[in-house]
């Protein structure tokens, strides 16, 4: 408390001074309008900057919560699309002149769930990546697994909150693939080398190919659903005429994956059951 009347004594004349500048200043604001807009807008330009800095502060912290719902959101617009229903007129639906139509519910094909990448490898021969949901989320062997840019992998392992997802980057990845403006298929593949690039083989003869032609998935697995986006060609094998084998530049950048969705098939255990029992 001495310490503390020692300091006013000591600078009671600037203190005094800074009193009369304050009220000068505030007898300037109110009573003249040129000054008083002139404060104004200084004051709101100053506090302007300030709240403009802390909204992108926060929003910066804010953004792993708002790519979590975006992609609930789109998990949850995918599965509607999933669920539309569809009216479907037969020929035999006439009835005593009148027209009878058969409403039938549109059966669910595939369910999606998002998911996030916790761990990436794209540098081996043998490339697997981690996911943060697994068996308690519905997650379960060989889903798809994609992003909104295209495929990424089919999941191979899971434990009750994770899964590993075998990456198209691997030796052993076999997917059906075809070319989206003619239809022929083969099979895709990697050799190892750059993780941009894939492979397609098997390809028929007969199939025009062009560098920049888009690859997509070909709808012949139980996992994949037909039209889901892998690359473009970038490189034909025209000295292989017999394999007919080209490189896909993969739209998506494997060394920089966030969020995905995992794909379950409705219809997999059904078409693998009767395909077995043709065997």
């Amino acid at each position: 408390m001495q310490q503390l009347i020692y300091f006013f004594r000591k600078f009671k004349y600037f203190l005094f001074f800074i009193l009369l500048e304050f009220i000068a200043l505030a007898l300037t604001f109110n009573n003249l309008d040129f000054h008083k807009s002139k404060f104004v807008n200084s004051a709101n330009a100053f506090t302007g900057g300030i709240y403009y800095k802390v909204t992108n502060i926060s929003e910066f912290w804010n953004l792993k919560t708002e790519n979590n719902i975006l992609a609930a959101e789109n998990t949850r617009l995918k599965n509607l699309l999933e669920k539309k229903t569809y009216i479907r007129l037969e020929k035999d639906s006439i009835v005593n002149d009148t027209i009878v139509v058969d409403t039938t519910l549109h059966i669910q094909n595939y369910r999606y769930t998002s998911a996030k990448i916790i761990k990436n490898n794209y540098s081996k021969e043998f490339n697997f990546l981690t996911i943060d949901k697994g068996e308690s989320q519905g997650i379960e062997k060989e889903m798809a697994v994609i992003n909104s840019r295209g495929i990424i992998g089919i999941v191979d392992n899971n434990s009750e909150s994770y899964a590993r997802v075998q990456s198209i980057l691997n030796r052993n990845s076999k997917i059906n693939a075809r070319l989206k403006n003619s239809n022929y298929f083969g099979t895709l593949g990697w050799n190892g080398k750059d993780y941009n690039i894939v492979q397609l083989s098997d390809i028929p003869r007969q199939a025009p190919l062009k560098i920049g032609d888009t690859i997509e998935t070909g709808g012949k697995s139980t996992i994949f659903p037909e039209g889901i986006l892998i690359g473009t060609i970038s490189e034909i094998n025209k000295g292989n005429s017999a394999d007919n084998k080209v490189n896909v530049k993969l739209f998506n950048d494997m060394s920089n994956l966030g969020y995905i969705y995992v794909i379950k098939s409705f219809n997999k255990k059904e078409i693998n059951t009767l395909e077995a029992q043709n065997e």
